[in-house]
């Protein structure tokens, strides 16, 4: 379903990227760096076809598209941010709050009643963030998950993204995308020993502790909600996007109830919607690789990473984690 980086399956005649570990592209035969299962794909008889491959243009044109679909973004005046500190390498790691005030100045919460943005508010609370500690997952909140993904299937954006995949091959059907959106976001697998204590939803959206620190937590809505609880602490931002409008992308230092993330970058003033559909397109299109990106022409990144550890529905793997790169 989607393309693994050490294999050919879905990326035949995908163009050169000096990123990849092996390659699929027509002439990677005679520069001996194809992936093993090059000819079993790739060949005449081969089980993937180039139409199934998307390529880097089709990424930055598609993300394009839904950049401009996200009408549920906030507007400028929706948000006042106060950045303060920025922190140079060598200071990402210290722990030292350089930000008296918090992030953020004022958010419009008006947002928080659009559909999308409430249904995804209401799963925020459904998980332990500690792992190694079992998810017990009420009918309650499985169905506060159907609803997350009834609303944003809803919305222009993700159906350009559903209609873009099915012609990818990738889904036959909008029931069989929002099937699988289901498993490979909020599929439980274990990070620790054996206990279901994690998904893609929990680890990139909620945030989790793990080993004493802040693992994932990519989202600002989620950080502006516990800030004004007082319980997330800003401490500085490494990075700040080039964009005068929303989405901004920021690099942030901060502690949450004392636990420290060393960077945590974040789409800023999105809905979820864009956040949701623009990881979900990268984990498909280049899992575990660079997702090379354009927003109202500026270029940027995504990464992802499949588990590898667990599989659901004959070798599908559950989302690890998702993320914008700062620089």
């Amino acid at each position: 379903l989607y393309t693994a980086p050490d294999s050919c399956e879905g990326r035949c005649g995908e163009p050169f990227n000096e990123e990849d570990e092996c390659h699929c592209h027509p002439g990677c035969e005679a520069e001996h760096n194809c992936c093993e299962d090059h000819g079993r794909h790739c060949g005449p008889e081969g089980f993937s076809s180039s139409s199934g491959s998307i390529s880097e243009q089709e990424l930055l044109q598609l993300s394009e598209q839904l950049y401009g679909l996200d009408h549920n973004r906030a507007r400028p005046s929706d948000i006042a941010l106060n950045p303060q500190h920025l922190a140079g390498p060598e200071e990402t790691g210290d722990r030292r709050d350089r930000s008296p005030q918090p992030l953020y100045r004022y958010v419009n919460e008006e947002l928080f009643s659009k559909p999308t943005y409430a249904s995804f508010i209401k799963l925020l609370d459904n998980y332990q963030r500690a792992t190694g500690r079992e998810e017990e997952v009420t009918a309650e909140e499985l169905r506060e998950q159907q609803r997350f993904l009834e609303e944003v299937m809803n919305t222009e954006l993700m159906r350009k993204l559903f209609v873009f995949l099915q012609g990818k091959n990738r889904y036959g059907s909008e029931q069989e995308f929002l099937q699988d959106l289901n498993q490979m976001w909020f599929g439980l697998y274990s990070r620790g020993d054996g206990e279901r204590d994690s998904s893609g939803f929990e680890h990139v959206f909620s945030g989790e502790v793990k080993k004493g620190k802040v693992s994932g937590f990519h989202n600002w809505i989620r950080f502006y909600l516990l800030e004004k609880q007082g319980v997330v602490n800003y401490f500085s931002h490494n990075f700040n996007g080039p964009w005068d409008t929303y989405p901004d992308v920021l690099g942030l230092q901060f502690s949450w109830d004392g636990f420290y993330k060393e960077v945590g970058s974040a789409f800023i003033g999105c809905s979820p919607e864009f956040e949701f559909g623009l990881y979900t397109l990268c984990f498909l299109a280049r899992p575990g690789r660079a997702c090379h990106l354009s927003l109202g022409g500026h270029r940027l990144s995504v990464q992802t990473y499949p588990w590898t550890k667990a599989t659901y529905g004959g070798g599908r793997r559950f989302i690890a984690t998702a993320y914008v790169m700062s620089p």
